[in-house]
C-alpha cells in the first residue's frame, strides 16, 4: 500500500472543494455507516485544526483538535475510510494528532476523546484511561477518555 500524505490546516485554510469532500467523508462515516441521524457539521469546525489523511489525492482518514482549555485539549471526528480499516491508519492519525498538540499546544497536558464504547481497547492501547461513566451520545454508547502527556 502507498503512502498517506497528511497535512492539518485551520478551517480558513480549506478550500470549498476540500472541505466539501471531508464533509462528505464525514456523513459517510457518522451518519450513513452508523445510521446515526444527527447535525454532523457543527461550528467547532471553525475553531479546529483539522488533520487529514490522503491517499490517491483523496481523503481517506481524518480528525479535528479543538476545545483547548488551561491545560485540555480535545480530538474529535476520528475516522478512516471502511477500504483502509484494520490496516494501522486509526494509529497513523493518532500519532499524527499528538504529534500536533505537542508541536502547536505547549501547555497542554491532556488530551480529551469522546470515544464509542466499542473503541476502548483501541485508546486504552495508546495510553488514554477511562475518565467517567458511560453515557449515550446520538444514540451510540461512549465513554470519556484522557491521556496525559
Amino acid at each position: 500500500m502507498a503512502q498517506i500524505q497528511w497535512e492539518y490546516k485551520t478551517f480558513e485554510e480549506f478550500t470549498l472543494n476540500e472541505f466539501y469532500r471531508i464533509a462528505a467523508l464525514r456523513e459517510m462515516v457518522f451518519v450513513v455507516e452508523q445510521e446515526c441521524a444527527y447535525q454532523e457539521l457543527d461550528y467547532t469546525d471553525f475553531e479546529a485544526i483539522h488533520l487529514i489523511g490522503y491517499f490517491d489525492g483523496r481523503p481517506v482518514a481524518y480528525c479535528r483538535i479543538y476545545g483547548q482549555t488551561e491545560r485540555k485539549i480535545h480530538i474529535g471526528r476520528v475516522l478512516v475510510e471502511k477500504e483502509l480499516r484494520g490496516k494501522r491508519v486509526a494509529y497513523e492519525v493518532m500519532e499524527k494528532a499528538h504529534e500536533i498538540i505537542n508541536r502547536e499546544f505547549e501547555n497542554v497536558r491532556t488530551i480529551v476523546i469522546s470515544a464509542q464504547k466499542y473503541l476502548k481497547p483501541f485508546y486504552h492501547k495508546i495510553g488514554y484511561r477511562v475518565k467517567g461513566a458511560e453515557y449515550l451520545e446520538d444514540g451510540i454508547p461512549h465513554v470519556e477518555m484522557h491521556k496525559d502527556l
